[in-house]
């Protein structure tokens, strides 16, 4: 007996230490089958046969001979394996799932359908559920087991807290579970159900994936919607999105099947609303809005205002994204209607953190302003880390546009205030895009006021967290930006053609967003890595990017006035015509940072072409505003431009 174990064991470290279902080498399988079956000359023929029929794969060899032991053709005498009789090739059947199929076919009855009840269950067993569906008591079940496990079908890989068996080989159960006649499959996917639910009573949401699967399976299509549901939204909150969406998509599936009820129209409507935050995140917005849809005829059928309202407020959001701002800010307004009409503080909420993205990318900062401050003071401080139905907290979310609006307001301490508290609540969160979302404004905020360190500290975590694919090339080209401030050029070139790489496919892919100003962050840093032409043409991408976002609009017009202004592109009357143009829109939008820098620019044009008076009142004009925003970096450099007499050489940063 102790040479069979010792074999058994060298079979089996040699099986480990090689992949299964991988072929060996001839001179590997030579060791295996010497290891797995012994050295009895009378297996010489066993062993060519396994060699030609097994074509090097040690699992089909293994099962071979487990079933030639299950019909007497091999016997074990004393410890070590014989061939008891010749053979014929017949006997064994061509593959290896059909040498598996006719070993379970093999099996006593009660055998077969316990292995069968296992392999429902999943390739993962536990013995407290196996032992709640198949109705046998403690010592049939450990008496079965003990016999499976000896025929090498299962084998015990957990004691504590729970004990647990696994199938020997994923194929084991495959063929096991393929095996089942479909109606007595689905009795015992019902069967598993409710006794999870009985089991895992006071823990179920640990359960919900196990549950949703044998739901489905097992066609039990209430509790499968139910359960795919939660666990989408379990899986959307540590952002695996494809697993979120993939369980909400096949619960809106089986409503479709359904016969039509009102549970089943609100558990719709939810549902896509759920998978639209999801959609979001991933970038696919075309379907977002597809789902969006769905939803508002959803709660037209229901005649539920509130539901109206909360599909305007998120239909809000996308319309945004889409670059479709009157029809945005329209839909806005309707649905913060619905919320005051209803004296609803959660829809008001909801509706005006919408309302705030329209007006931002309108370029209406003050507006901004006004809805943020006071939405977050009518925001409960335990509601702080409640999504209430959107991608991202209101909380976090609502401060991510007051930030980036003050920011271009150049009310940069106030900004910094609530940049702080965006990024203290939603670390909490461990959910990457809202924690993406209090980094983006951050950044942004630094971006501006030229604290070059700071914004690249904020973008770098901000891209060590793996942001969403609606925020990585806008965080990408954050990053290009800031390294190539603070000088590292190898790290920023990277940046620059990963980010306009993800620009251009997020442009195909119809999402406006920040994109206008991301190009021109990128430019940006072509500009100071001397790569003109790639800025001169990432600036226009921003240009085309930004035809009805005024404000990312006007940064794009200061960009190329930078560009006509450098030495090796110089070009006064051009210069001074995008100047002028980013100057109008600037001081139309109250974006007083880029004001200044828009006279410093002018201020150095005019200085070489020796219009002094121009030059020394464009130059002082932004000087003291730089000194009133507390811009250290910019009001050093427009500082030096007038100490030179109002001459300056390159571009403004």
């Amino acid at each position: 007996m102790y040479e069979e174990e010792k074999r058994r064991t060298n079979a089996l470290l040699f099986r480990f230490f090689s992949k299964l279902l991988d072929p060996l080498a001839s001179e590997n399988l030579g060791e295996f089958l010497q290891a797995l079956v012994g050295p009895d000359p009378s297996l010489t023929p066993l062993k060519n046969f396994l060699e030609s029929r097994a074509s090097g794969n040690p699992f089909f060899a293994e099962e071979i001979v487990r079933r030639l032991v299950d019909t007497t053709v091999v016997v074990v005498v004393r410890g070590s394996y014989r061939l008891a009789r010749p053979f014929s090739s017949t006997e064994v059947p061509p593959t290896v799932q059909a040498v598996l199929a006719a070993r379970i076919d093999a099996l006593p009855p009660s055998h077969k359908h316990l292995l069968q009840e296992a392999a429902v269950i999943g390739h993962e067993v536990p013995f407290g559920l196996l032992q709640a569906i198949c109705g046998l008591s403690e010592d049939q079940l450990r008496g079965l087991l003990d016999s499976l496990q000896a025929a090498e079908f299962l084998y015990s890989t957990q004691l504590f807290p729970d004990l647990q068996y696994t199938f020997k080989h994923s194929l084991t159960h495959d063929v096991t579970y393929s095996g089942i006649l479909h109606e007595r499959r689905r009795e015992i996917h019902a069967r598993v159900v409710n006794a999870i639910e009985k089991l895992y009573a006071d823990r179920l949401g640990e359960q919900v994936e196990r549950l949703a699967d044998h739901a489905v399976r097992g066609q039990l299509n209430d509790k499968a919607v139910q359960y795919l549901q939660q666990a989408g939204a379990k899986a959307a909150a540590r952002s695996a999105l494809l697993d979120a969406r993939s369980s909400y998509e096949k619960a809106l599936d089986l409503l479709k099947s359904q016969p039509d009820s009102q549970t089943a129209i609100e558990q719709a409507f939810e549902i896509h609303l759920d998978v639209r935050a999801v959609l979001r995140q991933l970038g696919e917005v075309r379907p977002m809005l597809d789902h969006l849809r769905e939803a508002e005829a959803l709660a037209e059928r229901l005649k539920d205002d509130h539901r109206r309202g909360r599909v305007c407020a998120i239909m809000t959001t996308v319309l945004s994204t889409l670059d479709e701002l009157d029809e945005a800010l329209l839909t806005g307004t309707r649905a913060v209607e619905v919320a005051e009409r209803a004296a609803d503080l959660r829809l008001r909420v909801t509706t005006r953190s919408c309302l705030e993205e329209a007006y931002y990318y309108r370029g209406e900062y003050q507006r901004v302003v006004e809805i943020g401050v006071e939405n977050l003071a009518a925001l409960p401080a335990e509601w702080a880390h409640e999504y209430l139905g959107l991608a991202v907290p209101p909380s976090v979310f609502g401060r991510a546009w007051l930030v980036m609006s003050l920011a271009e307001l150049g009310r940069f301490a106030e900004g910094a205030k609530y940049a702080a508290e965006a990024i203290q609540l939603a670390e909490p969160t461990q959910h990457t895009h809202t924690i993406g979302w209090a980094h983006l404004a951050a950044s942004i905020l630094h971006l501006s006021k030229g604290d070059w360190g700071m914004a690249c500290s904020l973008v770098e975590n901000w891209i060590g967290s793996r942001p969403v694919a609606m925020l990585l090339p806008w965080a990408t080209a954050s990053s290009a930006w800031a390294l190539a401030q603070i000088g590292d050029v190898e790290e920023a070139l990277s940046r620059v053609e990963e980010a306009e790489r993800l620009l251009d496919k997020q442009a195909a892919s119809g999402i406006v967003g920040h994109r206008g100003w991301a190009y021109v962050a990128v430019s940006r840093a072509c500009l100071l890595l001397g790569r003109l032409d790639k800025a001169r043409h990432l600036g226009d991408c921003s240009i085309a990017s930004s035809q009805r976002q005024p404000s990312f609009r006007a940064h794009a017009l200061h960009l190329l006035g930078d560009l006509a202004a450098h030495p090796d592109r110089f070009d006064a009357e051009s210069g001074v015509a995008h100047y002028q143009q980013a100057l109008v829109l600037a001081q139309s939008h109250g974006m007083r940072p880029l004001v200044a820098h828009c006279h410093l620019g002018l201020g150095k044009l005019y200085g070489r072409a020796g219009q002094l008076k121009h030059a020394s009142e464009n130059l002082a004009t932004a000087t003291t505003m730089y000194h009133e925003m507390d811009m250290g970096f910019f009001l050093e450099r427009g500082e030096a431009d007038i100490r030179a007499g109002q001459k300056s050489i390159g571009p403004s940063p």
